[in-house]
């Protein structure tokens, strides 16, 4: 049952706490096998631990509905988007590209970004594609069977 009541505008983004792990992680699951190989729990998991000040929660209405993380990556010189999944029942409504466009703002200021990447799954790549990143390389069941890499890139237009 999709949840329906409310709207993007409602929600919001915030610092990661370390109480928000096991509802993420609630919710991580509940996007694998379709989005997430189950393998890639543990490497979730270890991006909270050593990168938790860069992964944002997102709430609507005291909830937790998904989360996203960003990063900057100095040997590319690129602002990187990762770990974005939303409870199932909240898809659909804006969320990720609000997210995307709110860690976009936050990685744009930063002098060493010249550009975006992301790697997500054929599943994913066509909603960054509408948010202007275009593939770059695509590895056949890179995140487990039937879950290809794409990567994908496009340019910080904000330096």
């Amino acid at each position: 049952m999709k949840y329906k009541s409310g709207s993007v505008k409602k929600a919001m983004i915030r610092p990661y706490k370390p109480e928000d792990n096991e509802r993420l992680l609630e919710i991580f699951r509940r996007n694998t096998p379709k989005y997430f190989d189950k393998s890639e729990l543990y490497d979730f998991e270890e991006y909270l631990n050593e990168r938790s000040e860069t992964y944002l929660t997102i709430e609507m209405d005291n909830t937790i509905v998904g989360g996203t993380g960003y990063y900057v990556d100095s040997d590319t010189k690129s602002g990187r988007i990762t770990w974005i999944f939303f409870d199932p029942a909240y898809s659909g409504q804006g969320l990720g590209k609000r997210s995307v466009q709110h860690c976009l703002g936050l990685l744009s200021k930063d002098e060493r970004v010249e550009k975006f990447m992301v790697t997500t799954s054929q599943l994913a790549y066509p909603f960054f594609k509408k948010l202007g990143y275009h593939v770059t390389r695509i590895e056949k069941d890179h995140w487990g069977e039937g879950l290809d890499l794409y990567e994908m890139e496009k340019n910080n237009n904000c330096i």
